[in-house]
């Protein structure tokens, strides 16, 4: 109970002043340790990883060029990040001008499909061990993906020729997997599972030999076997096949053999992940993976990411209830064919 009392402290210091909060975290800090957490148990004795969770945070994945092999920032240079995002979300909060004329323009940007109201990609640089955190990579030490190799520019492009001879809009098959509601956008069911705009909760869920997250969005549910052999070979689930192991507090989750339309960031079908889960605290568990694929990158990465309890709700995410836009963008696209003919 104190570690999560110092923790809302911490916050709270935070956003006064940079001399209180210097103070604090030269003198408080130095008391606590993670070790002295005791990670409460299932009923069958194995780590308790239960409850709801999310992921949200203002750092990156991918570390911005201008902090270099930057990874650990300063608790100044943090907080100045977060002034940043909450004097830009204040700005974007303002009411709009009601007089205003529609704008003239060749494309449509994010911002036109949504405002702030929508988003929840979080106030707070990712924390983790006590460290604030320039980018979620932690491995290259430039804290950015690697280079793709020739195997995987030649798919890309490969891919890239496919849809141009086929059509963008050529029937539901040649739209994104997001936007026909079979996986989220960016990653969010994972694995890995990565913080986005929105909708970046989680549900785990224990009983013997297995743990399941439930996914805020859009709908999906991971069933992770302990100790267990891996599916057939021609049986190839969206979120791929994972089977875990306990090494001491942390599960070992290895996740292979996805479906062939699934393709994290161009990945090939030689893509596996190695995650681990470790309760650190009753309000944290520290999520790590480690991402390889020799036929797209030329090294692994890994990635770290804390997962912060949260009191909010998981709610259905109806996504195919809703999506009028899949049927919208495909009656457009024949009506443009027919006025062509």
């Amino acid at each position: 109970m104190l570690f999560i009392r110092v923790q809302a402290l911490h916050r709270w210091f935070r956003v006064t002043t940079k001399t209180v909060f210097l103070f604090y975290s030269t003198c408080v800090f130095a008391q606590l340790s993670p070790a002295e957490f005791v990670v409460p148990r299932t009923i069958d004795g194995a780590p308790d990883l239960q409850g709801m969770w999310t992921n949200n945070t203002i750092t990156p994945l991918q570390r911005d060029e201008h902090w270099g092999e930057k990874l650990i920032l300063t608790p100044e240079e943090a907080l100045n990040l977060e002034r940043q995002v909450s004097e830009f979300s204040a700005q974007q909060d303002e009411p709009s001008n009601p007089d205003r004329t529609a704008p003239k323009k060749s494309k449509i940007d994010l911002e036109d499909s949504y405002n702030d109201f929508w988003f929840d990609d979080g106030t707070l640089v990712a924390e983790y061990n006590g460290e604030f955190r320039s980018s979620l990579i932690i491995d290259p030490t430039n804290g950015r993906l690697p280079q793709y190799n020739s195997q995987a520019e030649f798919r890309i492009e490969a891919a890239s020729k496919r849809r141009e001879s086929i059509g963008a809009y050529a029937g539901p098959e040649a739209r994104p997997l997001a936007e026909r509601c079979l996986l989220s956008f960016s990653s969010s069911g994972g694995p890995p599972m990565l913080p986005i705009l929105y909708n970046n909760h989680y549900q785990i869920v224990q009983s013997p030999g297995y743990v399941v997250i439930h996914v805020e969005m859009v709908h999906d549910t991971r069933i992770i076997r302990i100790n267990d052999t891996p599916l057939p070979s021609n049986i190839r689930p969206w979120l791929g096949d994972s089977l875990a192991h306990w090494e001491n507090n942390t599960l070992v989750v290895e996740t292979s053999n996805f479906h062939p339309l699934q393709h994290f960031r161009n990945s090939s079908e030689s893509f596996k992940i190695e995650e681990r889960f470790t309760r650190v605290a009753k309000n944290r568990i520290n999520y790590e993976f480690t991402v390889s694929d020799p036929e797209t990158w030329s090294n692994s990465w890994s990635a770290e990411i804390p997962l912060n309890t949260t009191q909010e709700k998981l709610y259905e995410y109806a996504c195919h209830e809703g999506n009028y836009s899949l049927p919208g963008v495909l009656a457009g696209a024949r009506r443009a064919e027919a006025s062509h003919q």
